[in-house]
């Protein structure tokens, strides 16, 4: 394959770190039975593999009990698990106009199956969200406020220790989608009230593709999203009720799980800190340089404005589409195009109708790649 610049790191990080790879080779070599489903030494090495995994998922995100991590393919069922499995008929769902339709569709969906009740709250042009407006939205049976912490078309940051605070007074749980933010912000679960966490594994935390998680509070009961083995209680016709057994039916992605558990330990040794600081230097380079063309427009945050490692924009010129494939064909350089699953956002930034180009950095970026894409741009538009 020829040399590529990687700027869609917003969809999952490349390249992994080799401890990533050496891991999984290593959990395929030595842990490559079923875990739960025997005593062999395989069997209990895989086993550990997931407890190893869970442990230091609990150690970045402030989580006291390890097992109230459930262990998913990724943040869309972790969401699916949480929304489907806590809302009841009649509910009132509080939401942001910038989530993704990993929240939307299933609340969609519950609204027109369980006649559930969903207010989305306006966020300002640059997806600014104004906690006041969460404030009002409250009603008697508001039980649930779900909230992406950054998002994936603008990159603005929601308050989040402000916002639990908020949420917890009313007496309302918190789900978070922390699919943009897992890795890069710092998140807390307990400080931040945060109830529900969902988060990828192959995003920020740098592990392969088909892992992701969702913390559960120990006082939050969810009914599983599936249902069907789990190597304990198979005498029961019930899901088991022990966590997180009761919401990890089927084999697990275990080789998968052995990279997550590395991706993290990575991230811990960087720390999210200097992983925001990186991303945030690339990503004001980037604006500026992008500014100086006349014929864009950028969305989201100002220059100065804190965000993460996203830059997305409009061109006068040209479409989204074809500006994508010209970066790529021409210039070596991937970046996603469209709609980015999110046309609540993009209700919000004023591009429901042209979608937007959308370029993310990641550790892995380097100062020299972001240069490239901003004189890629300018040879553009010239």
């Amino acid at each position: 394959m020829e040399p590529i610049i990687y700027l869609d790191h917003a969809a999952t990080s490349w390249p992994k770190p080799p401890k990533v790879l050496e891991a999984m080779r290593k959990a395929m070599d030595e842990a490559g039975a079923n875990p739960g489903r025997g005593s062999h030494r395989m069997a209990v090495e895989a086993s550990r593999v997931l407890y190893g995994t869970r442990k230091v998922l609990a150690d970045l995100f402030g989580v006291n009990n390890p097992n109230d991590i459930a262990l998913t393919s990724n943040t869309t069922e972790a969401l699916n698990l949480a929304i489907k499995g806590y809302l009841r008929e009649g509910d009132h769902v509080i939401a942001t106009m910038i989530e993704h339709n990993s929240v939307r569709r299933p609340l969609e969906y519950l609204k027109r199956t369980r006649g559930i009740q969903v207010e989305y709250v306006a966020v300002d042009e640059e997806g600014q969200l104004d906690l006041e407006l969460i404030e009002r939205a409250f009603c008697p049976n508001t039980r649930l406020v779900v909230c992406s912490h950054s998002s994936n078309l603008l990159g603005s940051i929601i308050p989040l220790m402000e916002l639990g605070r908020i949420v917890k007074e009313k007496g309302a749980v918190l789900l978070v989608d922390a699919a943009q933010s897992a890795g890069m912000l710092d998140v807390h679960v307990e400080d931040m009230h945060v109830g529900m966490l969902a988060f990828p594994g192959h995003k920020g935390l740098l592990g392969p593709q088909g892992t992701g998680g969702l913390y559960i509070s120990p006082h939050i009961e969810l009914e599983p999203l599936m249902h069907g083995g789990t190597g304990s209680q198979s005498e029961a016709i019930e899901q088991p009720t022990v966590r997180p057994d009761r919401y990890e039916a089927g084999t697990p992605n275990t080789v998968g799980f052995a990279g997550l558990r590395a991706g993290v330990e990575q991230v811990l040794e960087w720390t999210p800190q200097q992983i925001y600081q990186h991303e945030w230097e690339l990503t004001q380079y980037l604006m500026e340089g992008l500014q100086q063309i006349r014929d864009l427009r950028l969305l989201g945050p100002g220059l100065g404005v804190a965000r993460t490692g996203i830059v997305a924009f409009v061109s006068e010129r040209y479409n989204a589409s074809e500006l994508a494939f010209r970066l790529d064909r021409e210039y070596g350089i991937a970046v996603r195009a469209g709609f980015h699953c999110t046309p609540l956002a993009h209700m919000a930034s004023g591009t429901a109708q042209t979608g937007a180009v959308r370029a993310s950095v990641g550790m892995s970026t380097r100062r020299d790649e972001v240069e490239r894409m901003i004189e890629a741009m300018v040879e553009i538009h010239s």
